[in-house]
């Protein structure tokens, strides 16, 4: 397993943006490159650039299980940036109903009933302070904002995931309305948001009066997540949710049993449920897939057959301005071995996604530092659109079938007490590799040069959690390498330049049988997915556009 070059140069943009300090206070803004322009009205706050950079580091970790402690770092950022006032800000400034309900710009009109046009609040006003609930100052504790803290809980399951740090157990603050603090634990928010499910069982709202399948299917896989690594049982309020509301309420079918559409989202005020066609499956069944791969299958399957993209003789459609309507497709169909689908849309993407390496670093204008990558689609930013890029960058890192589910159902906890490389001097240097191999009891693994610039220059790491170290001896490159010092009785120093270079140590390390496989609970896998006819449907993308040119299905809460 080895991350790619692209990954190397995405994880070092991810390195600048998390480690480059910003003020997300009420008095100052996030750094332009924190995407919070994606898919107005609903998408267009930075916070959703947190949680979904943090996609790519839980699966760059099981590709370098035995090298973390950058995915950690960065992890830390997000997630402290995710308790700041700009990460809540929609929910501490939207205060009732919105004022501008009768100047809706016509591409909001698919988001909301027509009958309901001018006088409904579009998706992404949170309406804090409404009846029954009134002004709410908790982000967390809220009864609506579930979407703030499901994706919170998603981003901290996978930081214990990565790191098995307790860090964010330990009470933290959250600021609130007025910049009041509240004091959360990564275990308390899963505990209430598992426990308010559970007495709202049509499910917690995201903004007041709307729940969302996206949204809470997020907040579920943010539930199992926590569970797979705290050990606690909070995720069967979605299982429930899913099987008695969600396929009951949101789902329609025909008098044959095919699917004819799928709801966005359902207000229990109104107890109306406003629906969307088939296509509007695909962004939900992504979170969907980890916790219930039938249910997926069956959204992705007839997402795909309404608008043709298994079809090898017709066009791609679908709008270039909403790229994740293509890159969750994509993801999908990797999951389900959709081979036709998945090389149909690798080759629309390819086509405008903007991929290149590049320079975030004001201050160095040598063109020939150019260690970052992203993808830059066809938005003429200075920087990689940070929602698209990161669900994009996946696509290098998901390994075939049932591998975004893997990482959400099988446990890789044994690598925290296996050997471990840290201290890498990164930027400068990082691993592409990094992997106990219990055969051979080494620990093999390959550095790369982060930075050009600092090529050659003299570096030293630390392997730790060696068992006995009078029994290590180091080859590089497949050759012995004695520039090595003893650091006590479980650590080894390595002496070396920034470079490319293959290392194997042996530490004589094997995993306890009883504790190697961790916990598993594996993908549940149902039975063939009920499919509809494949009828081409392109006007089902179309029924559901913000906009002439921007569709509805590239947003993950629209469908």
């Amino acid at each position: 397993m080895q991350l790619n070059d692209r990954t190397r140069g995405w994880l070092r943009h991810l390195w600048r943006k998390a480690t480059t300090e910003d003020d997300w206070s009420r008095g100052g803004e996030p750094h332009p490159w924190w995407d919070q322009y994606s898919m107005a009205p609903m998408l267009s706050f930075p916070r959703f650039d947190l949680s979904e950079s943090s996609y790519a580091l839980l699966l760059m970790g099981r590709k370098t299980p035995a090298w973390r402690e950058v995915y950690t770092r960065i992890l830390d950022e997000l997630v402290r940036r995710h308790t700041t006032h700009w990460a809540a800000v929609d929910w501490l400034t939207q205060f009732g109903p919105d004022p501008d309900r009768a100047s809706y710009p016509k591409k909001y009109k698919g988001l909301i009933p027509k009958d309901l046009w001018g006088e409904y609040d579009v998706p992404g006003w949170t309406a804090n302070g409404i009846e029954p609930w009134g002004r709410q100052p908790d982000p967390i504790g809220a009864d609506g904002n579930l979407f703030f803290r499901g994706f919170l809980t998603l981003l901290l399951g996978i930081h214990r995931a990565v790191s098995g740090e307790k860090t964010w157990e330990k009470p933290f603050e959250m600021v609130g309305l007025d910049d009041q603090t509240f004091a959360w634990t990564h275990s308390g928010i899963a505990t209430y948001l598992s426990d308010h499910w559970a007495q709202n069982p049509e499910g917690p709202h995201c903004e007041n009066t709307k729940v969302w399948p996206y949204c809470l299917s997020a907040a579920g896989l943010g539930l199992q997540m926590t569970d797979l690594t705290v050990g606690s049982a909070t995720h069967g309020v979605y299982d429930e949710w899913l099987e008695n509301i969600f396929r009951k309420r949101f789902l329609s079918f025909d008098g044959r049993g095919n699917l004819k559409s799928v709801g966005l989202y359902h207000d229990p005020q109104l107890n109306r449920t406003h629906r969307g066609p088939r296509a509007g499956g695909l962004a939900p069944a992504f979170y969907i897939l980890p916790q219930n791969r039938e249910m997926a299958e069956l959204l992705y399957r007839n997402a795909v057959a309404s608008v043709g993209w298994d079809r090898r003789w017709l066009p791609v459609i679908g709008p270039k301005s909403a790229p994740r309507m293509f890159t969750i497709g994509l993801l999908l169909a990797r999951e389900f071995g959709d081979w036709t689908t998945e090389r149909r849309l690798m080759s629309k993407l390819g086509s405008f996604d903007g991929g290149r390496y590049f320079n975030a670093n004001p201050d160095d204008e040598a063109d020939e530092n150019h260690d970052e990558f992203g993808f830059f689609f066809e938005f003429g930013e200075a920087y990689p659109r940070g929602q698209e890029s990161a669900l994009l960058m996946l696509r290098d890192l998901v390994d075939g079938e049932a591998g975004w589910s893997a990482a959400f159902n099988e446990s890789d906890s044994s690598k925290f007490s296996a050997p471990t490389v840290e201290g890498v001097d990164y930027p400068r240097m990082g691993l592409s590799s990094a992997e106990n191999n219990e055969t051979r009891c080494t620990l093999d693994f390959q550095t790369y040069v982060a930075t050009r610039s600092e090529a050659g220059i003299p570096t030293r790491f630390r392997i730790t959690q060696i068992p006995d170290v009078s029994v290590v001896h180091v080859l590089r490159d497949g050759s012995p390498f004695e520039n090595w010092t003893r650091l006590g009785e479980n650590t080894i120093e390595i002496e070396t330049t920034v470079a490319e270079n293959r290392f194997s140590v042996y530490t004589g390390y094997r995993a306890d049988a009883s504790s190697s496989g961790g916990a598993e609970a594996g993908s549940r896998v149902g039975t063939e997915a009920h499919l509809a006819p494949a009828r081409l449907r392109p006007t089902d993308l179309a029924r559901v556009s913000l906009s002439q040119g921007t569709a509805n299905l590239g947003c993950p809460c629209c469908g």
